[in-house]
């Protein structure tokens, strides 16, 4: 079951998506909720709506999908998290999940541009699986952590290689406004499972990343379970889980995206996140 956000008017609603449709979700007795989304029970009534709703569907074409957190709280970021991210970065294996922050205010649409900043030559793409954080998480043992999941969605961790380089850190290259897409869609966990899922990125329709979740170092029940050891996690937060081998700044030569390039991340059983790339 795949839940969007999305605006058929200029009202943000919730649906479900199937297929090319979409069937609101806007009869429902109760709001979604990420919090709703770790509910079995809710997922169910949620199928019986949708069945009974499905008259109301409208095409996905004549609606304009939306970012599933547009103001997540927080966003957390693991590096070095896919054995060939490492291999081609020629870094030792980390012993433990390396973590750093991005601004939720780089959050964006799918199909809305990606802003390269007047200031920024080295413009870069990384496919990743976002996690949705459903309930509030301290402590949690990762046996229990996909109990405090929402869901899974997929980003594109757009980053600015030369602020990245310049201040031997991440926040900056990793949080210009429009440098977190986010989409198509919301996938509840009992749906899905994250640590087998295919993910790839294309530019201009040229395939740049192509791996498999199982590739990851550290799966999704240890990083939730070593970040809510640091700092609690709440519902609307989200994890970006690390991507893999290919980025533009490691290839020989470089390629990174310039004015016009139309950047595809696609996640198994979550769909395709399409933006084009717009110099400021």
């Amino acid at each position: 079951m795949q839940f969007v956000r999305y605006a058929a008017d200029s009202t943000p609603q919730w649906g479900v998506r199937r297929d090319e449709e979409i069937v609101p979700l806007n009869g429902l007795r109760e709001d979604v909720t990420y919090q709703q989304l770790t509910d079995s029970g809710f997922l169910n009534v949620v199928e019986d709506a949708v069945e009974a709703a499905a008259d109301r569907a409208v095409p996905v074409d004549e609606t304009r999908l939306l970012a599933p957190v547009p103001r997540p709280g927080k966003i957390v970021c693991v590096g070095l998290n896919y054995h060939d991210h490492a291999e081609e970065q020629d870094e030792e294996v980390p012993e433990r999940p390396l973590l750093f922050g991005k601004a939720g205010t780089s959050v964006t649409n799918p199909d809305d541009p990606i802003v390269n900043p007047s200031d920024i030559d080295e413009l870069d793409y990384e496919v990743e699986l976002g996690v949705v954080i459903g309930r509030t998480a301290k402590d949690v043992e990762a046996a229990d952590a996909r109990d405090y999941i929402a869901g899974y969605t997929a980003i594109n961790d757009v980053s600015a290689r030369d602020a990245q380089f310049e201040d031997e850190q991440f926040l900056r290259g990793k949080s210009y406004d429009t440098f977190a897409p986010m989409g198509p869609t919301l996938v509840p966990d009992e749906h899905l499972d994250p640590g087998n899922l295919d993910v790839a990125c294309r530019v201009n329709g040229e395939t740049r990343q192509e791996s498999n979740t199982d590739q990851f170092i550290f799966g999704v029940e240890e990083v939730v379970e070593y970040i809510s050891d640091v700092m609690t996690l709440r519902p609307g937060d989200v994890i970006s889980t690390g991507t893999p081998g290919g980025v533009g700044i490691f290839r020989d030569p470089p390629e990174l995206l310039d004015d016009g390039d139309v950047v595809d991340v696609e996640i198994e059983g979550i769909g395709t996140l399409t933006n084009h790339v717009a110099d400021e």
